[in-house]
């Protein structure tokens, strides 16, 4: 089985609208998300979670970025087209704009 790392992506606005959910909404959210990992359970190696803030670190020094990350998962499957099905219906699909990004993890070289 391959391993892949999964970002869940959608602009920086998107991600504004979802932190202004309610209680119950965000109860909603999260009992979707339970729901998915449940399905996909065969899949998931690390559910993963949400991401904070990026600090962009380059031999000059380090800045505050913004970008359209806002979570990870780590699954695993065949292919990556094999693992697509697992996303249907999948709780990002929420987020307004939100978009799910599959990259395969791959061996490093004589490890």
């Amino acid at each position: 089985m391959k391993k892949f790392l999964v970002l869940y992506k959608a602009p920086q606005s998107s991600f504004e609208q979802m932190m202004k959910a309610t209680p119950e909404q965000q109860k909603a959210g999260m009992d979707a998300w339970n729901a998915w990992g449940k399905k996909a359970a065969a899949s998931i190696v690390d559910m993963g979670a949400p991401l904070g803030k990026s600090l962009r670190v380059t031999r000059g020094g380090t800045a505050p970025v913004t970008n359209d990350l806002g979570g990870y998962s780590i699954l695993q499957a065949e292919s990556k087209e094999a693992l697509a099905g697992t996303f249907e219906g999948h709780p990002h699909f929420m987020t307004p704009e939100g978009t799910i990004e599959v990259i395969e993890l791959m061996p490093v070289p004589g490890m």
